[in-house]
Order: C-alpha cells, then sequence, then structure tokens
C-alpha cells in the first residue's frame, strides 16, 4: 500500500488517538481510510464542494458546502446508536 505523509492540527491527531484508544478503531490509518472513503462517497453524491468544479461553477459552492468533519461526527452518532 502506498505510504503518504500529510500534516493534521493537534485537535485532529487527538480525534484519531481517541477513536483508536477507545476501541473504535484499531489504527490511526483505519480511521484515516475510512474518513477518506466517507469524503469520496460524500463527494460522489455531491454532498461536498468539489474544488475544481467549484472554481468553473460558484453556485456549486453554496449547493454542497458541507463540512466533512460534520459528516464524519454524524456517521459516528449514527454508528454509535446501532451498537
Amino acid at each position: 500500500m502506498p505510504m503518504v505523509t500529510v500534516s493534521i492540527s493537534p485537535l485532529q491527531a487527538a480525534g484519531i488517538r481517541t477513536a483508536v484508544d477507545t476501541g473504535t478503531y484499531a489504527s490511526s490509518s483505519e480511521v484515516v481510510r475510512e474518513a477518506l472513503r466517507m469524503w469520496d462517497a460524500a463527494r460522489k453524491r455531491g454532498e461536498i464542494c468539489d474544488v475544481p468544479r467549484a472554481a468553473n461553477d460558484p453556485e456549486s459552492v453554496a449547493k454542497s458546502s458541507r463540512c466533512v468533519a460534520d459528516m464524519f461526527a454524524d456517521y459516528e452518532a449514527e454508528k454509535r446508536r446501532h451498537n
């Protein structure tokens, strides 16, 4: 699997550590892969802004400006409700 290095905020790092420490995820890589799958699915559904498209169509920003962090929080809350 290819390795990618990214910079995240201390708050984001703490959230990942918490998810692993509480046993919600087995590793930090699992958390990030899940977040990327959710981001990709949301983009495909048109729920979030596609930056290259938004540059050519400013209206698309208004139509799909939902924050990925909010979507992830909603997903986690839904997951907890079902467990």
